[in-house]
């Protein structure tokens, strides 16, 4: 009798299998998803930005590396070609920054009159500057401004004018510079202030043509408050922009003449890779984050509150 009821329970037994736990369930699904990104920030993002802050404090000379404590920083801030490349990127952000988001303003509003036909044309004739390849327009500018064979200064001659040594003079340069960032740049800010307009409730204007404002007390009442956000934001990214500089002197005056379009994106590039003193170079790295942030929060409380 035992042996049969042996027998009888372990066929019963063998037909009860475990059920298999799946792989994707629905609350592991999104992991599953987001998991490759987040590897991949951490290797190319997070890790590198921890590396490079440890490396702030080391000296490296070939594959050994020095712990050198605050050497770095303290070199720095008595670097004089640091405080030049910071004056540098200083002027060419006061200047060409203001003067680029007006002018941007202005199209926009131009482009955003019913007046105004063939729109789209003129919309992406302002914008395709920005999605240039940086490198070839550079050198195309570098040809236009050549000093001597330059279509420029061959224009200028026409009229009578001296050439101008655009490439050569340390004041012509960085208007160069500047004159090359507003016309990549403009048609870029173009679009987000365009885009800012056409959120503006047109209730608005028309209340105030029935209360009798003109269309210069329109816009200084109605349009630049209600663009006040859009202002923000791009007087804080054209910031960040001109502060990490560097194709544009890289290209047309390599930082010269006499380190007069030196930027700080420019000279920690030399340090780094002409010069390969990395620990210096991530030195220089993070004083520009803390330059960055320390603006961009000037910035803000300045043009205005989020919140608001």
């Amino acid at each position: 009798m035992k042996i049969q009821i042996e027998k009888s329970v372990k066929p019963d037994a063998a037909l009860q299998v475990k059920p298999r736990r799946k792989l994707i369930t629905p609350k592991s699904a999104p992991y599953l998803f987001i998991g490759p990104a987040f590897l991949l920030t951490l290797v190319f993002t997070v890790y590198p930005i921890i590396s490079s802050f440890i490396l702030s404090f080391q000296e490296v000379r070939g594959v050994e590396k020095t712990f050198v404590g605050f050497a770095n920083y303290t070199r720095l801030f008595h670097d004089p070609i640091f405080y030049k490349a910071l004056i540098n990127t200083a002027q060419i952000l006061i200047i060409q920054v203001p003067i680029m988001l007006f002018t941007a303003l202005l199209i926009a509003v131009g482009l955003h009159s019913s007046m105004v036909k063939a729109k789209s044309f003129f919309r992406i004739s302002y914008f395709m500057p920005s999605i240039t390849a940086l490198v070839a327009a550079s050198i195309v500018f570098m040809i236009l401004l050549d000093e001597r064979y330059g279509l420029v200064n061959y224009a200028l001659s026409f009229l009578g004018l001296k050439s101008i040594p655009w490439l050569t003079s340390p004041v012509w340069a960085k208007i160069s510079v500047i004159l090359v960032m507003t016309w990549r740049w403009t048609g870029y800010n173009m679009v987000i202030f365009l885009a800012g307009l056409q959120n503006i409730p047109g209730e608005l204007y028309e209340a105030a043509s029935m209360d009798g404002a003109g269309k210069i007390r329109q816009f200084f009442m109605i349009t630049i408050p209600q663009l006040k956000p859009v202002f923000i934001f791009t007087v804080v990214m054209s910031t960040i922009g001109t502060l990490q500089l560097f194709d544009e002197p890289f290209i047309l005056t390599n930082g010269g003449p006499n380190s007069a379009t030196m930027t700080i994106t420019l000279y920690l590039y030399n340090v780094g890779f002409k010069y390969f003193e990395f620990g210096y170079a991530s030195a220089i790295a993070y004083v520009l984050v803390i330059i960055t942030a320390i603006i961009s929060l000037i910035q803000m409380k300045l043009v205005g509150d989020f919140k608001e």
